[in-house]
């Protein structure tokens, strides 16, 4: 026992810290600490810059699709206005999608925000994430705390949809939009989190990353990490492999089929296919229609097929039966293919 515990007195500090930082994800691993590490909205990012630089900071209201930085800004702005020792009492984190009724507001909130500091300067934060997911009561009892607790207390409310938020709130608070990643700003990014994994990746891998995550940062380097434990190297092939989305030349040959074969012919060849590898036919269809705007239909053509899938598209929501919807779909094609001839 004494030897045992000899050796792990032994044990450089620097190897568990190395073994406890292997074990995390991607994302936790490399979210940005500070507002210098942030790699998009600049003019956000300045301005919030600009409020802490000249201790003004207002009640912040930050939306947009997920994945684009608004947890990891806020985060990075607390860290920035606080010390490491003073963080746990000066600011409060909730999720509100734990807990998002109006008990939340009149316990934890009322007594974090009512409460002031007595040794130290300044004002305290409260981050309610997900605050869409606040019920309407609880929403109403928030804006009478904000009210009450400016003089000691900031509020930033995060949220995916603007609309769940009552007006009242969004009128108390300054608003800042997080719109989608570009390429040009997550590529860089990636490459960094490659070259630090050590990770295989092609030009095309790294295209289909950007591609599938549709400017979600957190989702592509998801998609990296799950590929890259999943396969050697991480390729188109494989990216799509692993997300279960339709390759490229699939669906340029289910294109091919649904225009040049018979009816019969395309219907079989597709089912065999999506039989095959697993794929489902909404996601056939987002690809397609993406085809669609490239072929060079004309555009009454175009317009009547494109209407067409619409219908396809809404009946699979519905939970309409996957085959039947497939047939629905090979005999739009069909009929497009017989306006062309017929206008030809």
């Amino acid at each position: 026992f004494a030897t045992s515990t000899l050796h792990r007195r032994e044990l450089p500090p620097s190897l568990a810290s190395n073994r406890n930082s292997n074990r995390l994800i991607l994302v936790e691993k490399y979210r940005p600490q500070t507002l210098g590490d942030l790699i998009s909205h600049e003019d956000i990012l300045n301005t919030i810059q600009k409020f802490i630089s000249e201790d003004r900071l207002p009640h912040l209201l930050l939306y947009g699709p997920p994945g684009t930085g608004k947890t990891s800004t806020i985060l990075a702005c607390a860290k920035q206005l606080y010390k490491q020792r003073e963080f746990g009492s000066m600011v409060l984190e909730l999720n509100a999608s734990d807990d998002r009724g109006i008990d939340i507001v009149r316990g934890p909130i009322l007594n974090f925000a009512s409460t002031r500091t007595i040794f130290k300067k300044g004002f305290k934060l409260v981050i309610l994430d997900e605050a869409d997911a606040m019920t309407q009561d609880a929403q109403n009892a928030l804006r009478r705390v904000i009210e009450k607790f400016t003089e000691n207390t900031r509020f930033c409310l995060i949220c995916n949809y603007l609309s769940k938020i009552i007006p009242a709130l969004q009128s108390r608070c300054t608003r800042f939009r997080f719109g989608p990643l570009t390429p040009e700003l997550m590529v860089p990014r990636l490459k960094h989190v490659i070259e630090k994994e050590n990770v295989d990746v092609s030009d095309d891998g790294m295209k289909a990353l950007v591609t599938l995550s549709n400017g979600d940062m957190r989702r592509s380097l998801n998609i990296l990490q799950s590929t890259y434990m999943a396969f050697v190297k991480v390729t188109e092939e494989t990216v799509y492999t692993c997300t279960g989305q339709p390759l490229k030349s699939d669906i340029a040959n289910i294109l091919d089929w649904m225009l040049n074969l018979d009816f019969t012919s395309a219907y079989h060849n597709i089912l065999e296919l999506k039989t095959l590898k697993g794929l489902a036919l909404q996601d056939i269809l987002t690809e397609i229609h993406l085809f669609v705007h490239r072929v060079d239909f004309p555009t009454s053509v175009r317009i009547q097929l494109l209407i067409k899938m619409a219908d396809v598209e809404h009946r699979l929501a519905a939970g309409t039966n996957e085959k039947i919807q497939l047939g629905s779909l090979v005999a739009a094609f069909q009929v497009t293919r017989d306006l062309i001839a017929a206008e030809a």
